[in-house]
């Protein structure tokens, strides 16, 4: 007899055993399990523990129309050594997040744990185990919430455009029968979003807040730009002297400043049916509303097969190019145009005679002298220089009916 105990001399045995088949259905794991879509085509694939599952059943029919097939996977089969997660078992985790209105990652990472079969629809890569009856270790085969946040930070932008192509191809599929006027009709704006970074919390003392050159350790993409501007009048304990040229308190132009991005969307109503996104952008806080238009009608365009007729725009989108986008040349005004409010830049309105023609302070028409092309705006654009009426193309008056500013200058001088 030996006093050395069997048992520890089995225990080599049972890891050796339990890495095996740890090895085997791994690979079982990442060989045999479908996506989403092919789930829910073949609901014989899915294993029992996931049938008697509510909430994997219920997230498996709300994901399965969007053909996860042709999702633009990264490479899956290089070594990491580690398995790599797939973006489109990411994509449909962050669905599960907005759906669940969950805030943070950790309370994603906590609610998949809660719910293995859901992992297991989700298509994450499994670490098996025997110590659970679904045959894997459910918090092992997550990434951790930190990674969570890596990989949101880290996606590209196409794999999340590609659910968003999906998705308008299913909604034209099923309105189909509904309206006629699917995404003929289509609203733009933007919405700021902060960067988190302490020069946005103003109860932190930061030296140089809002100078542009200097920027945010915690953010290197963000930007500072403008959410809104007004003017009000200058306020001291001793006022300024009212100036002789023009006696009127003086106004200083307050605006509110934020380090961060802002996201434009596209968007179209359907009657007893909702608002539905068609197309979006993110870009630095520090680019105007008006660089959105092109790029979103562009991705608005590909995604519907055809250019809308009707939009719907603040008066940042007051621009000549928003409006030559919608107008039609062979279709009546009425039929398709652009609905954007008159801007206030300037301080002045112009007014046009019946041939286009601007209108001076005295309401006579000028004439375009020449052309010439603006590079100083964000597209560059053929502009024309429209001069007074009494001065050109010959002198037919001496003095302006209502004494405008330069006729003063012109006579002070002369």
């Amino acid at each position: 007899m030996t006093n050395i105990p069997i048992v520890s001399r089995l225990t080599p045995l049972k890891q050796v055993f339990t890495w095996g088949w740890q090895v085997i259905t791994r690979r079982h794991w990442r060989r045999r399990r479908p996506n989403l879509h092919q789930l829910a085509q073949n609901p014989g694939l899915l294993p029992r523990f996931v049938r008697e599952s509510p909430v994997a059943m219920r997230y498996l029919h709300l994901l399965e129309p969007l053909d996860w097939g042709r999702f633009p996977e990264r490479d899956l089969e290089t070594d990491w050594g580690t398995a790599a997660v797939p973006y489109a078992s990411f994509a449909a985790a962050c669905l599960v997040k907005l759906d669940q209105q969950l805030v943070y990652m950790s309370h994603l990472h906590q609610y998949l744990i809660e719910h293995p079969a859901l992992v297991w629809v989700l298509g994450f890569p499994l670490v098996s185990s025997l110590n659970y009856p679904w045959g894997f270790d459910v918090q092992a085969s997550l990434p951790t919430p930190r990674h969570f946040n890596r990989m949101l930070r880290s996606l590209p932008n196409v794999k999340l455009q590609y659910l968003l192509d999906e998705t308008v191809r299913l909604l034209q599929t099923e309105l189909d029968t509904e309206v006629d006027d699917f995404g003929q009709s289509i609203s733009l704006d933007t919405k700021h979003i902060l960067a988190w970074v302490r020069e946005n919390n103003h109860k932190d003392y930061v030296q140089d807040r809002y100078d542009k050159e200097k920027q945010p350790s915690g953010d290197p993409d963000c930007r500072l730009g403008c959410k809104r501007r007004r003017n009000q009048r200058a306020s001291s304990k001793e006022p300024p002297p009212t100036p002789k040229s023009n006696p009127l308190p003086p106004k200083v132009s307050v605006g509110e400043f934020y380090w961060g991005y802002a996201s434009g969307v596209v968007a179209t109503k359907v009657p007893d049916w909702g608002e539905f996104v068609l197309a979006e952008l993110t870009l630095p806080f520090d680019r105007p509303d008006v660089a959105y238009f092109h790029p979103l009608m562009t991705e608005t365009e590909c995604r519907l097969g055809f250019r809308p007729r009707y939009g719907a725009f603040d008066a940042a989108f007051d621009a000549f190019y928003v409006y030559e986008h919608f107008h039609r040349d062979d279709l009546a005004l009425e039929t398709a145009f652009a609905a954007v409010p008159l801007s206030k830049r300037g301080g002045k309105h112009r007014q046009f005679d019946a041939q286009g023609l601007p209108l001076c302070d005295a309401g006579l028409p000028m004439p375009l002298r020449h052309t010439y092309t603006c590079r100083t705006t964000l597209f560059e654009h053929q502009r024309g220089r429209y001069v007074c009426p009494l001065r050109f193309p010959e002198v037919t008056a001496s003095v302006c009916p209502v004494g405008h500013k330069r006729e003063r200058q012109r006579l002070r001088f002369s």
